[in-house]
């Protein structure tokens, strides 16, 4: 039999009008959807596969839902790594809607010059993410049905949307929506990083006594040094020698000794101790000395909390005799730590004081003082999926939550941006777009909050009914 004479095959009045139908029909029975384009933040150069993606954009859309009794697929499968939701769901919209009110977005996206992500097309994508306000889930487009509808008038009209739900693979989803973001918030390898207020005063203390190295000359620099030289001083009588560590310095590619340090000025010494230098590659350096033997002067300054937070060198005072010199000191600042020293082995902490002058005429112990840290406490909070980065390491980490009142900072995506995966010891971690400034205490890099992670409870829980040793190969109950 012969076409209907009254409807012209291809007419784009026709398909026009079965396309206004179609879209209206959506609109009344349809749910709105969000759409969400992935993109490619890298990929490996050979095989051009995707190592990192990113979904940061949204587009609502309205989408028929075509499961009538239920989500499809498997459903809730319990696997040896625990349970796993094989969940599916068929969408079809419309592909005028598509073309006018999201592609044009999508394309100005990317202008082809940046290979960093791939260039965004006119369809919908496999791989692109969906959200479905219902059930409250994310799913990823798996397959793009063109052609169902077969070409009525000559032409498509929908895009049919074959989705599986989304499986978290460490993602970036920062689509500024709150009920999307969060999906994912539990979800991936999460470590764990403790923080602490950036700063904690330092604290030493004194020691006094007499028949002191006094002072230093330093007779002869010396040449070709390739690291510091060690500084011996003949012992004391008391058994408390005098210790110091050499500072070099370069001067027209020439490595000599710029000073001398004092840890401790020693005690008990009657005679002025003859002092070597040891080690350190160079030759030509000499040094005597002097002792004081009347008066008391300090002849250490003790450290007994480094304290954290010193981006610079602190002042270091002590308390002045009643009557004579006032001794000084120099602090350091040091990236290694020791058990007095908590947590901290990064530039934060300080780790000697060297007593620059010993004073004189200490009738009894002075005290010391170590000024304070430029910032002693944390600053702001960090915000979800901002990015924060370790001042010393380098390495960039993406914010899961932030809890305050313990210091907990739960962090994803760890090491992108640095090939240093992990956080320091002591170092300042800083958001990056909040500003948030705290000092790291701890860093977790076990994946302790990966919730697929459930092997090990398996294991454990099906070795109590089960019994897999020698004497039981077949795991007889």
């Amino acid at each position: 039999m012969a076409l209907n004479p009254f409807f012209l095959q291809g007419a784009q009045s026709e398909q026009r009008l079965t396309q206004d139908l179609i879209n209206e029909h959506l609109r009344t029975f349809g749910v709105e959807v969000t759409y969400i384009p992935r993109k490619y933040v890298s990929r490996e150069t050979i095989m051009e596969e995707v190592t990192s993606s990113k979904f940061d954009d949204n587009f609502s859309i309205e989408a028929y839902v075509n499961n009538y009794d239920g989500y499809g697929g498997a459903g809730d499968v319990l696997t040896k790594f625990g349970m796993s939701i094989k969940d599916e769901v068929i969408l079809t919209i419309s592909k005028e809607r598509f073309e006018d009110f999201i592609a044009p977005f999508m394309a100005g996206l990317d202008d082809g010059t940046d290979t960093s992500e791939i260039i965004l097309s006119s369809r919908p994508r496999e791989g692109d993410l969906v959200y479905f306000p219902l059930g409250g889930r994310l799913f990823e487009i798996k397959f793009v049905e063109h052609e169902n509808p077969f070409y009525q008038l000559g032409k498509n009209y929908v895009y049919e949307l074959k989705c599986e739900l989304f499986e978290y693979e460490d993602e970036v989803i920062d689509t500024s929506i709150e009920a999307i973001d969060t999906q994912v918030q539990e979800e991936g390898f999460i470590s764990t990083l403790r923080l602490v207020g950036l700063g904690q005063t330092a604290v030493a203390s004194a020691s006094i006594g007499s028949g002191f190295v006094s002072k230093l000359y330093l007779n002869n620099d010396g040449s070709g040094f390739t690291s510091p030289p060690s500084v011996i001083f003949s012992p004391s009588p008391a058994n408390d020698t005098a210790r110091a560590v050499a500072i070099t310095t370069t001067i027209a590619n020439v490595t000599s000794i710029e000073k001398i340090l004092f840890t401790n000025r020693g005690s008990g010494y009657t005679t002025p101790p003859t002092v070597t230098f040891t080690g350190g590659g160079g030759t030509g350096a000499a040094a005597t000395c002097s002792i004081e033997t009347a008066h008391n002067g300090v002849i250490r300054l003790n450290t007994l909390s480094g304290g954290s937070g010193y981006g610079t060198v602190p002042n270091v005072t002590v308390g002045a005799p009643g009557a004579g010199i006032t001794a000084t000191g120099i602090a350091s600042i040091s990236a290694s730590g020791d058990a007095s020293t908590a947590f901290f082995n990064q530039d934060d902490l300080v780790r000697f004081i060297y007593v620059d002058e010993p004073g004189k005429g200490y009738t009894s112990t002075p005290t010391v003082t170590v000024d304070d840290p430029d910032s002693m406490l944390g600053i702001g909070n960090y915000q979800f999926n901002e990015i924060v980065k370790g001042t010393n390491s380098g390495t960039e980490a993406r914010v899961k939550s932030w809890d305050v009142d313990t210091y907990t900072l739960l962090i994803g995506n760890v090491g992108i941006g640095s090939t240093v995966a992990g956080f320091f010891k002591g170092e300042e971690i800083i958001g990056q777009t909040s500003g948030a400034k705290y000092a790291c205490a701890s860093f977790n890099s076990d994946d302790a909050n990966d919730k697929y992670n459930e092997g090990d409870e398996f294991q454990f829980e099906a070795d109590n009914i089960l019994d897999f040793t020698e004497s039981n190969p077949f795991g007889v109950v």
